[in-house]
């Protein structure tokens, strides 16, 4: 099959940002008494931040009146953190160069705030590669569900299944597939043994060990 765009997610991906929403949410949840564990900070990687917090106040059964100000305290703080602290990710550059080259359109689909992505894409410079941005901010479903991809796709004018996405999270991976891509997933290295990433195409350690042969044999 002939490939005509790559699509990546951000958080986790292309900024080492991840750490970065963790403290943002830990502050806010212990504001209300609560403290999560890693592991369960992993089950909702990737989920929009209202979403997230909607779980974890459903899950510790916290009243929800304050729930959409805890959701934008958090983005606030996350925002905040990033822009002081965001380092992209290994293999950036050479990614978003490797695609360019090969004459690939170049997609980016966050479950972020648009304002958040934006900030980001000026952090790492990478504007210029970039041929469609898209947040689920504000779709009816975020990741899992696949449509901050298919949206990407056709402002792309491409067809999903001509994609290769790009992702960190399973809740990420599965909106890929979800989508009919083919879908590259680069887990934290803390969580990179877990099984569940094979419903992934390929789980790859970095974005530099993407190479012409992988994309010859997707």
């Amino acid at each position: 099959m002939k490939f005509s765009a790559a699509i990546f997610d951000m958080d986790g991906l292309l900024i080492d940002s991840e750490p970065l929403w963790q403290q943002a949410g830990a502050e806010t949840l212990q504001e209300f008494g609560v403290t999560l564990t890693d592991e369960q900070y992993n089950l909702t990687t990737g989920l929009r931040t209202p979403e997230w917090i909607d779980y974890w106040f459903t899950h510790f059964a916290i009243n929800k009146e304050r729930a959409k100000e805890a959701a934008k305290t958090i983005e606030q703080a996350a925002l905040d953190k990033i822009k002081a602290h965001g380092e992209a990710m290994e293999g950036v550059p050479y990614i978003m160069e490797f695609f360019k080259t090969n004459g690939f359109l170049i997609g980016l689909a966050s479950s972020s705030p648009m304002r958040l992505i934006e900030a980001v894409i000026e952090k790492l410079n990478i504007q210029p590669y970039l041929n469609a941005v898209t947040s689920a901010e504000h779709l009816p479903y975020g990741k899992p569900h696949p449509q901050v991809f298919l949206n990407c796709a056709e402002l792309l004018k491409v067809p999903p299944t001509t994609c290769i996405c790009f992702e960190d999270s399973f809740n990420g991976m599965i909106a890929a597939k979800a989508a009919r891509m083919k879908c590259m997933v680069i887990p934290a290295p803390h969580v990179h043994h877990e099984g569940r990433w094979n419903a992934a195409d390929r789980k790859l350690s970095s974005l530099l060990k993407f190479n012409r042969t992988i994309l010859e044999t997707l």
